[in-house]
């Protein structure tokens, strides 16, 4: 008999290729966990990731599962400690638990929130360097707030998705953008009920745009209305993005 564990994990990603497991590298997150797990069970178990975080993105509340043999693995803190001792010190399992069998992590959450954080300082602290985009100037905060109004409800996102031939549907929900200050540090927080290949780093690269004073605030509808990339910003490099938060049925929000 297997149980279907759910782990909610964090990782640095700077050394990473990414969440997902890929055919030309084994250095990725999904990869790591599944070595580890194919040492405790002696077989493959694959892991099923609530969201496939780019190379280099960070995460504190990813959320995967996974089967394995009940006798091998009886609850979900025999999984925890087993992977925390094993993986590598970027990597680390903050809970386990069994949940039932038709739990999947990404096809049962109904929100996730991503924080981008940018530095408007002339340097970037040494030791957030990792974890956060330099853009060294002041930004207009409160017209980067006024675009973001423009963004939330249901929309078709198709401008902001780097997957320029996406077959399925580009529509998604945003629920709320906050910019929140700390001191010369920008905080974009993100929370919506899914996202697309790269859509918080495009958005985030659109907002920062405007608060640079290249666009205006209302051109966000045009963009919206447009469905299509090249009326975009830029994207915005990877190190600043973080996974905060999956969201499930039933469970509170608690970014």
């Amino acid at each position: 008999m297997k149980k279907n564990i759910r782990i909610t994990l964090e990782y640095d990603g700077s050394r990473y290729d990414g969440w997902q497991k890929q055919g030309n590298t084994d250095n990725t997150i999904q990869g790591k966990l599944e070595n580890v797990l194919f040492r405790m069970a002696g077989e493959e178990i694959e892991v099923h990731g609530s969201g496939r975080t780019d190379a280099g993105v960070h995460a504190r509340g990813q959320v995967a599962n996974f089967h394995i043999n009940a006798e091998i693995c009886p609850d979900g803190e025999s999984a925890r400690e087993y992977l925390n001792r094993y993986l590598p010190d970027d990597i680390r399992v903050l809970s386990a638990k069994i949940v039932p069998e038709r739990f999947h992590s990404r096809l049962s959450a109904t929100s996730k929130t991503y924080g981008y954080y940018v530095e408007t300082g002339d340097k970037k602290n040494v030791f957030e360097r990792k974890y956060v985009y330099g853009c060294g100037k002041k930004l207009d905060v409160k017209a980067m707030r006024q675009a973001a109004e423009f963004l939330i409800g249901e929309h078709d996102f198709k401008s902001f998705c780097a997957n320029r031939r996406m077959k399925k549907s580009t529509v998604r929900r945003i629920d709320e953008i906050r910019i929140v200050e700390h001191g010369t540090k920008l905080e974009f927080l993100y929370t919506g009920n899914g996202f697309l290949y790269n859509m918080v780093r495009i958005l985030t690269g659109t907002l920062l745009e405007v608060g640079s004073g290249m666009r205006r605030p209302e051109k966000m509808k045009e963009i919206i209305a447009a469905k299509n990339r090249d009326m975009a910003g830029r994207t915005a490099p990877p190190e600043g993005l973080f996974l905060l938060h999956v969201g499930y049925e039933g469970e509170r929000e608690t970014v």
